[in-house]
């Protein structure tokens, strides 16, 4: 298009919406002001107003739905560090060792959505995007994971909607991980909406791994070195065998512990009353 150009109500319908944004978004144009100013009668006018308008309406309405997301995260980690005070001291022993969230961000979206062709709308993003919220818990035991996710599951505002279990059955790569998808209702000033969280439940070793091979595949392209996805996948079968032989050792420790005596079980309880709830 050049600088030349008068759009009208009568040659309207010769642009489709790609033509029209990057048209008005030219270097000829350079604004929505520009692009005003060379229409030549009043429905022309309203016609582009209204385009502008649908687009900030759709910025509007992907902020709203991301900050949604983002309460949605904070309702589950809320409920994760409740679970990790009570065991902290029921037990005295916490089995989650830290926590942390993370809002996908939006050229990822655009590019899983693309990737599926599908629209980039709130709408679809809502409906076909399962992770676009990610919470991420690491536990220090492999039955630890199992024990936390059964006590958030057994939680009634919590739905399942969808579960992968990845230690049973790791990965081709060697990825292990349990994965949830969950809806939780999230409550604001007017309305309670349910929202669609992942969560990601690990144990330290098997972080470390997921890790360090992300970064490593994120840098370089793998795919034709099955040397190095061959080690990869071994470095994970490691790890695997070491979470399950310290898993055994606190269990042998904790046979050792049980058979302490009535008094010494009295001391241990009374050294931990005064915990700290952080």
């Amino acid at each position: 298009m050049n600088g030349e150009l008068r759009l009208n109500s009568e040659n309207y319908g010769q642009f489709d919406s790609d033509r029209l944004d990057r048209w008005v978004q030219s270097a000829e144009c350079g604004s929505l002001p520009a692009a005003l100013g060379a229409l030549t009668d009043e429905k022309s006018v309203k016609i582009l107003l209204s385009k502008e308008k649908q687009a900030i309406g759709t910025i509007i309405e992907y902020r709203d739905l991301m900050m949604t997301y983002t309460c949605a995260m904070k309702e589950v980690l809320t409920k994760f560090d409740v679970l990790s005070t009570e065991f902290k001291v029921r037990y005295q022993r916490n089995p989650i060792s830290s926590m942390s969230s993370r809002l996908k961000k939006t050229a990822s979206i655009a590019e899983k959505l693309a990737k599926r062709d599908i629209t980039f709308t709130v709408e679809n993003i809502e409906q076909h995007l399962h992770d676009v919220a990610g919470v991420r818990v690491i536990c220090a035991y492999i039955d630890d994971i199992y024990m936390i996710a059964d006590a958030f599951l057994s939680q009634d505002d919590v739905t399942l909607i969808e579960k992968k279990d990845y230690i049973a059955s790791p990965k081709e790569n060697g990825y292990r991980s349990l994965h949830l998808i969950i809806s939780i209702p999230v409550f604001f000033a007017k309305q309670k909406r349910d929202m669609q969280v992942e969560v990601q439940i690990r144990t330290m070793a098997m972080d470390f791994w997921a890790s360090l091979e992300h970064q490593l595949r994120y840098k370089n392209d793998l795919s034709c070195c099955n040397d190095l996805a061959v080690r990869l996948q071994n470095c994970a079968d490691v790890i695997s065998r070491t979470d399950e032989e310290m898993l055994y050792i606190r269990r042998k420790i904790e046979q050792m512990e049980s058979s302490s005596s009535k008094e010494e079980e009295l001391l241990e309880k009374i050294s931990k009353l005064d915990l700290r709830m952080e």
